[in-house]
């Protein structure tokens, strides 16, 4: 799941007196192809709770979910959602939904409890993922894995911390890697590497707002340096996941793999400003092309890095650089997590030392004081369709990548404070997915961008990291003391108008 970033706050809002999602154009129930899948997507942290059962080890979320004073909200996901034990339920309510595809997360530490290429492996672990694997294809539901989604092994940050030993995180990510391709690739022919390495760089190593809550000022963090340090690591780490999988399980599992960027889209703070539309550009290289440059298009980080970052960026060597460049290619599809639009402000007073934005503001009001969209049960997130369809182009330009959407969604607005029923008649975020569409059909059929899926974040209300149980995204509702779930509107919503809309024609 996406978080907030700068210029913007967690706060879950339970009444605002900004425009209501009524003044929202209607949903125009565009058409999409044929072949267009849909799903629910989730990550293992946030539903699976069993965190010390059969055997799991200790994830950095484990670790950071019960820190005094808590980061959390009060909050762990020790129990979350229970889906280790309700996987069957859980499966079955996406059958119910019409569901084409499911994105989970593999828990690092649910297999190899202390994480390194020499630790024992938890069969127990294994075996809940193959009953997982299993029951989805039996219900004609193509199992999407995620290597990792932020719950690295706390006993390798403890021997190492982590990402930020290259060398030793990228052999034992090798060696997961390995072991779930070996287990799993039979089955599961659509693989994902990492979740979001802007977010595991910047809100773990220079905010501290998520694990492992490293910064300058707390838990012996540089926030200079670090975020680029452990982002290298990711990219190499993708890298040799990808070689991996090429040279070993391809010519035998004929699947895909590929990593999942997050990213706003940026409209200049002052359009008729160049230095503003120049800001606007310069976030989303930092944002996106930090990342996709260097796995997608075997480059090197964007220039615009290069010049406000200087030495603290990392360097690739000349051999680096010509095997990012001879595995690009491997990269089957660019996974875009998209909730939200801002505005870009540039700022003009020096940059602070430890800058991870380009010496940017971004923010949801531009200079003439207009809004960039009605605001949803977040503060930071704003319903701007219209930004999405131009991230989906500026993406397909840089990268010619066909593109599947592996998050959208949001909280309706007080959703947090209402009961059940009124929680399932869930109309400001049926309308929000059907924009969000409206923008995928625009793209496909306008603009002819290659879009293969949709994939709603998320399947269930959940632990949503240090805003705890707080903020619902979830088309199924779920009672955090009772477990029970509950289909909410949004769920039928999704797969009436997919059913209707992939019988269009354009």
């Amino acid at each position: 799941m996406n978080v907030n970033m700068f210029g913007a706050d967690d706060r879950v809002i339970d009444s605002s007196t900004e425009p209501a999602y009524v003044d929202l154009p209607a949903v125009e129930e565009l058409p999409l192809p044929a072949e267009f899948v849909w799903g629910g997507a989730t990550a293992a942290y946030q539903i699976e709770g069993a965190a010390s059962e059969d055997g799991k080890g200790a994830s950095i979320w484990d670790t950071f979910s019960h820190l005094e004073p808590s980061r959390t909200n009060g909050d762990n996901g020790d129990i979350a959602c229970d889906h280790y034990h309700r996987v069957s339920q859980d499966i079955d309510l996406m059958a119910s939904y019409g569901a084409d595809v499911y994105r989970f997360s593999i828990a690092w530490t649910r297999i190899i409890p202390l994480g390194g290429r020499n630790d024992p492996i938890n069969e127990a672990g294994i075996a809940f993922y193959n009953s997982l694997i299993d029951q989805l294809l039996a219900r004609n539901i193509e199992p999407v894995a995620t290597l990792y989604h932020w719950d690295a092994p706390q006993a390798i940050y403890d021997r190492y911390r982590a990402f930020l030993d290259t060398e030793e995180f990228q052999a034992d990510f090798k060696h997961y890697a390995r072991l779930c391709f070996s287990r799993f690739g039979d089955r599961v022919k659509k693989w994902i590497t990492f979740n979001e390495p802007y977010i595991i760089s910047v809100f773990g190593h220079h905010s501290g707002v998520l694990a492992p809550g490293r910064n300058s000022t707390s838990n012996g963090g540089d926030s200079r340096t670090e975020p680029w340090r452990v982002g290298h690591t990711i990219i190499l780490s993708h890298a040799a996941a990808v070689e991996i999988y090429k040279r070993e399980f391809l010519p035998s599992q004929s699947g895909t793999i590929s990593i999942v960027l997050n990213g706003h889209f940026y409209e200049p703070w002052d359009a008729t400003s160049k230095v503003h539309r120049d800001a606007a550009q310069r976030r989303l290289e930092f944002y996106i092309g930090w990342f996709g440059d260097p796995v997608f298009l075997g480059q090197d980080y964007p220039a615009v890095m290069r010049t406000h970052l200087g030495d603290r960026l990392p360097s690739f060597t000349r051999e680096q650089l010509e095997w990012l460049r001879e595995l690009a290619p491997m990269n089957s599809f660019y996974g875009m997590n998209h909730y939200s639009t801002k505005f870009a402000r540039a700022l003009s007073e020096p940059p602070a030392e430890d800058d991870c934005t380009g010496n940017v503001e971004e923010g949801s009001v531009n200079k003439e004081g207009q809004v960039i969209g009605p605001i949803s049960g977040m503060a930071w997130l704003r319903v701007a369709p219209h930004g999405f369809r131009k991230l989906l182009n500026w993406v397909w330009i840089r990268y010619r990548l066909p593109i599947i959407i592996t998050e959208n969604g949001c909280p309706c607005p007080g959703e947090s404070q209402m009961t059940l029923d009124q929680a399932v008649d869930d109309q400001f975020r049926i309308r929000y997915f059907g924009l969000y569409l409206d923008a995928i059909s625009r793209a496909i059929y306008d603009d002819g961008i290659k879009i293969e899926g949709y994939y709603a974040w998320s399947l269930m209300d959940n632990f949503e990291w240090s805003a705890g149980f707080g903020p619902r995204y979830g088309i199924t509702h779920v009672d955090y003391k009772t477990l029970v779930r509950t289909p909410k509107k949004s769920a039928f919503y999704l797969k009436n108008t997919f059913e209707g809309r992939r019988n269009l024609r354009p």
